[in-house]
């Protein structure tokens, strides 16, 4: 659509709509708050389609009169007729984004979850539930505000690895094995729709794409694969690196994704071909994650080379290396608008960096062991850390400073997560527990 839109600046849409060949008419909006955004549901051909207006650069100082002038020049959609109500829209995620969250955590449940330790903890997107995956080979569903376990889902002839809910729908879930399968599960019922078999290793990575339609599985067989949701057919399966895979993450549009190995390079592969589109060379030992930011221009990589890299994802070129960490650099993110990374490091530090001018911008220090997992809240306002030192802890993002300590665990602490309102955290651990906070 976009080609149509020169000569139709200020036209209503129907003008624009025809003059494309098919008419559009907006059926509604909806408010994005991560990142902040205004979602349109319009229907063309007799088909209702979805697209968004990324915001990501909205802070309570905007003009906001000025900002819906420049997105009614460019988004058709938005007639005048529209505007008081973009306006409304706009002006509610600007009161968002200006709220500080300043709540303390308290603990309000310990979940002996597993006869044996846990792998991987994960929320949908509500956070009204969360998974568990064990050596104990199940995968558990929780639910958050009682802690009562809903269901398990067992199958795996080995340990439960990786796991996934197909946020934003969170109506599936997806677990990948030792067993070197993968399987589909229902989020309700706990029933298997699929068993994905392929794989001659074991898997230690998967994803869904956003929009639900497709898994990606990587595997220490060197390969990743992505599977048909529906059919639980192979689609694809990207070969070419030469040691096992140990990340993976789709793009939001879903036309890219990228693997990271124990090559010590990350590949980009175009979705609808498995076609080997950039191999991202530069690290000199182990990958250990790597993400595109929200806009999908830029790609993050960590590696156990004690540094981070900043990739442009179209070109595939090398744009920055962010050095300062002593040891292996275990964990990487990019907050929700794309425009900070946070970096946790096996020297018990973390670091916060500014995406555009690549500039240490906080060090997070006082863990006493490595950190395995960083993330961001889903409001930019907090990072959160786990650790082997027994411990969670919650920093301010802007000063670096530790604002809460999570204790209570008795081993190291391997994952960690926020809900999507950011109002409640889950902690797993290597001492068969895993805690509620809020």
């Amino acid at each position: 659509g976009r080609g149509c839109l020169a000569g139709f600046y200020g036209n209503e849409a129907g003008a624009w709509a025809s003059a494309c060949g098919k008419k559009m008419k907006l059926k509604r909006l909806l408010l994005r708050y991560y990142p902040p955004g205004i979602i349109l549901e319009y229907v063309q051909g007799g088909e209702l389609k979805t697209k968004s207006i990324d915001l990501l650069d909205l802070s309570p100082g905007t003009d906001v009169g000025t900002l819906v002038e420049e997105i009614r020049k460019a988004e058709p959609l938005i007639t005048a007729s529209r505007k008081e109500q973009v306006i409304h829209l706009i002006l509610r995620l600007q009161e968002k984004l200006g709220q500080q969250e300043d709540h303390k955590f308290y603990l309000f449940k310990v979940l002996r979850a597993h006869i044996l330790p846990l792998t991987n903890v994960a929320f949908n997107k509500s956070g009204s539930c969360f998974i568990t995956g064990s050596y104990d080979r199940t995968c558990k569903i929780w639910d958050t505000a009682s802690g009562e376990e809903l269901r398990t889902l067992e199958g795996h002839r080995n340990v439960v690895y990786a796991i996934a809910f197909n946020n934003p729908y969170g109506d599936k879930i997806a677990t990948g094995s030792f067993d070197k399968t993968c399987k589909l599960w229902s989020a309700e019922t706990g029933k298997c729709y699929h068993t994905f078999r392929g794989h001659t290793a074991e898997i230690v990575c998967l994803s869904f794409n956003l929009q639900s339609t497709l898994i990606a599985t990587g595997s220490m067989d060197t390969t990743a694969k992505l599977w048909d949701i529906q059919n639980g057919e192979e689609v694809v399966m990207l070969t070419g690196h030469s040691a096992e895979i140990i990340a993976l993450s789709f793009n939001t549009t879903g036309d890219r994704i990228i693997t990271g190995s124990f090559d010590h390079t990350v590949a980009v592969w175009d979705v609808g071909t498995g076609r080997k589109l950039h191999t991202l060379i530069g690290h000199r030992a182990e990958i250990s994650s790597a993400q595109f930011n929200w806009d999908c221009s830029l790609i993050v990589t960590g590696s156990m080379d004690k540094t981070c890299m900043l990739w442009n994802a179209v070109t595939g070129t090398r744009v920055a290396t962010l050095t300062g960490h002593d040891d292996e650099v275990l964990d990487v993110c990019f907050d929700y608008t794309g425009q900070r990374i946070a970096t946790s490091s096996a020297d018990g530090s973390a670091r916060v960096y500014n995406a555009e001018t690549k500039k240490c911008i906080a060090k997070l220090e006082g863990h006493g062991g490595e950190i395995s997992k960083i993330c961001f809240n889903p409001q930019g306002s907090r990072i959160l850390t786990a650790s082997s030192d027994k411990t969670a802890r919650l920093w301010d993002p802007h000063t670096g400073q530790c604002i809460q300590i999570l204790e209570g665990h008795t081993d190291e602490i391997f994952s960690c997560a926020f809900n999507y309102k950011g109002d409640i955290i889950i902690t797993g651990s290597k001492d068969n527990t895993c805690r509620i906070w809020r």
